[in-house]
């Protein structure tokens, strides 16, 4: 288990060291072997690694591609990992580390959100293109892994757990009424909505695409996968 985090500043401020370091702290407990801020402008990433397939520093997070346009946060662990790293070699990448988050990085560079429909396991992402100036979040087909994010004001936060963005001084805190009155009702939560208004959970089968290289910056969720029931071919033999 490891934990992700992050925010943007949607009106130009600047992303600061010691708001990521008190979001990466609030989630110390998913990952005791290390922390990794990084920071450009008005955006922020941090990350807390629990560390089992590459023990060494080439796989600390958050993690680079070689030519520095693209930065990874990831939580989970990519089961087919190996056999995605032969196909990606084949196409000519290069790798660094032996570790899955390596692997997850170039398949999303190479193939892009189609990549997640590539992944055997359990996971969840924030991949920031330099270039473009666009945010990716994904998460896993049965959701897994945990990934909520915000939108407030000129404030786009994303984490883990929600306890990361309430670290995050400027984000108000404010009771959702309307989930509230839905736990009440059913003792359980059904939407995307959580406890906290603004912040909401990103659907299992979902990635978000945040587009900060045009004038709107519209969060746009997808569904990659979903269920598919259907009647057997052929009725079962008695």
């Amino acid at each position: 288990m490891c934990g992700l985090a992050g925010y943007i500043d949607l009106g130009g401020g600047e992303a600061d060291d010691a708001t990521l370091r008190a979001m990466a702290s609030a989630i110390a407990h998913r990952g005791p072997d290390g922390e990794g801020i990084w920071r450009e402008g008005n955006v922020g990433l941090a990350h807390r690694r629990l560390a089992i397939i590459d023990l060494s520093d080439a796989a600390s997070q958050p993690m680079h591609s070689a030519d520095g346009r693209y930065v990874l946060v990831f939580n989970g662990m990519i089961y087919n990992f190996r056999e995605l790293r032969g196909e990606l070699q084949a196409l000519g990448h290069c790798f660094h580390s032996r570790t899955d988050s390596e692997v997850l990085l170039y398949a999303l560079i190479h193939w892009g959100p189609q990549a997640l429909n590539r992944l055997n396991g359990m996971f969840a992402f924030a991949l920031w293109d330099r270039q473009t100036r666009r945010l990716l979040l994904g998460r896993d087909r049965y959701g897994i892994k945990p990934l909520y994010y915000c939108r407030q004001g000129s404030l786009f936060a994303f984490a883990s757990e929600q306890k990361a963005m309430l670290a995050i001084p400027r984000l108000a805190r404010r009771l959702d009424k309307k989930a509230l009155l839905e736990y009440f009702t059913f003792q359980n939560l059904f939407t995307d909505r959580t406890l906290l208004e603004d912040i909401s959970v990103l659907p299992a089968g979902h990635y978000a695409e945040l587009d900060m290289g045009g004038a709107d910056s519209r969060l746009e969720l997808t569904r990659y996968w979903d269920f598919h029931f259907r009647e057997p071919a052929r009725e079962a033999s008695p």
